[in-house]
C-alpha cells in the first residue's frame, strides 16, 4: 500500500507528528509550503483571519501527485476553530485526487470536530479514521501512543 502524508505546520508541532506517522509507515512526506508569510505576531494575525475567511492562498511546488496514493494522511493545526488555510488551499488545488484520506489535526486545546468536518468537505469524502491532538501531548511526546490505532 502506498502512502503519502501531507502536512502543514508553522510551529513544528504537527511536522513533528507527520514525521513519526510517516517514519512508521515508510511513508512519502510532502510539507505544504505557504507563499504567505504567517510567522511571528503579524503572522499569528493574519493566519487567523485568513482561516475564518477560508482564503485560498498560493502554495510552494509540490512533490507529490495524491492520485498515486492509496492513502493519503493529511496533517493540519487549527486556526481560529478552522484548518489552517495551507491545507485547505493544497486541498482545493489536488481536487478529485484522494483515493483515501485520514486527518489528523493539532491544536491547543478544542477546534477539533470543526476543522475535519470542514477537511471532509473539500476533500469531498469522508475520512478512513481522524486524529485529535492536543499541542500538549506532543511536547511531551504522549501522542505516540495514540497512533497505534490510527494508523493501522
Amino acid at each position: 500500500m502506498s502512502v503519502l502524508v501531507a502536512y502543514y505546520s508553522r510551529t513544528d508541532i504537527t511536522k513533528k507528528v507527520a514525521e513519526e506517522i510517516a517514519g512508521r509507515l515508510n511513508a512519502d512526506t510532502e510539507e505544504i509550503v505557504s507563499t504567505v508569510k504567517y510567522d511571528g505576531k503579524i503572522g499569528y494575525a493574519r493566519a487567523g483571519k485568513d482561516a475564518m475567511t477560508v482564503k485560498i492562498i498560493e502554495l510552494g511546488d509540490l512533490k507529490y501527485d495524491p492520485s498515486d496514493y492509496d492513502t493519503v494522511y493529511l496533517g493540519v493545526p487549527v486556526w481560529a476553530g478552522k484548518a489552517a488555510n495551507p491545507v485547505i488551499s493544497y486541498i482545493k488545488q489536488n481536487e478529485g485526487k484522494f483515493n483515501n484520506v485520514k486527518f489528523f489535526v493539532t491544536a491547543g486545546a478544542n477546534g477539533f470536530e470543526s476543522s475535519f468536518k470542514q477537511m471532509e468537505e473539500f476533500v469531498g469524502k469522508a475520512p478512513l479514521k481522524t486524529l485529535a491532538i492536543t499541542t500538549k501531548e506532543v511536547k511531551n511526546g504522549e501522542f505516540k501512543e495514540k497512533l497505534d490505532s490510527f494508523l493501522d
